[in-house]
């Protein structure tokens, strides 16, 4: 079946993104949610303000609908994998070993390029996906290089 999105995507596809994992706490069992992101920006530094993009039909879509906050955590060259794994359906969990929490209660991932603490500032419904803006309320940043998809494919900085 041919995919009547893909000229869109593949001209999309031509703007390089960095790779994040999301994450925020799962209802009822007191784990966590997460997933591949590549629609993180920055929204404004007064207040500080950042959003990413959640896809209606994303296994995740509930947890990130009922929580008051979020992580988001930028990966490394060398986190392929972690990308590849928040990415697949149904590999939306964290390991015990893998997280802390900070202000709000999110996974922060311990290995990371940067992490950002984010309190839930407001949601817009936006065609088949959720905008999820985010008030920053703690960040850290490491200097190394990033992972990078640009044209449907990972790429080092």
């Amino acid at each position: 079946m041919t995919d009547p999105h893909r000229p869109l995507k593949d001209a999309l596809s031509r703007f390089a993104t960095g790779v994040a994992v999301a994450g925020c706490k799962a209802p009822g069992d007191g784990g966590f949610a997460a997933l591949t992101i590549n629609s993180f920006t920055s929204v404004s530094l007064e207040p500080p303000l950042v959003l990413w993009c959640l896809e209606n039909k994303a296994s995740v879509y509930p947890a990130f609908m009922s929580t008051t906050s979020y992580s988001v955590n930028i990966l490394r060259s060398d986190q392929k994998d972690l990308s590849q794994r928040f990415a697949t359906w149904g590999q939306n969990k964290f390991t015990d070993d893998e997280i802390e929490t900070w202000e709000t209660g999110a996974p922060i991932m311990k290995d990371r390029l940067a992490a950002f603490d984010c309190k839930i500032h407001a949601r817009h419904k936006a065609g088949d996906h959720v905008i999820l803006v985010g008030e920053v309320v703690r960040f850290e940043s490491e200097v190394a290089t990033p992972l990078i998809y640009f044209s449907s494919n990972y790429h080092t900085g």
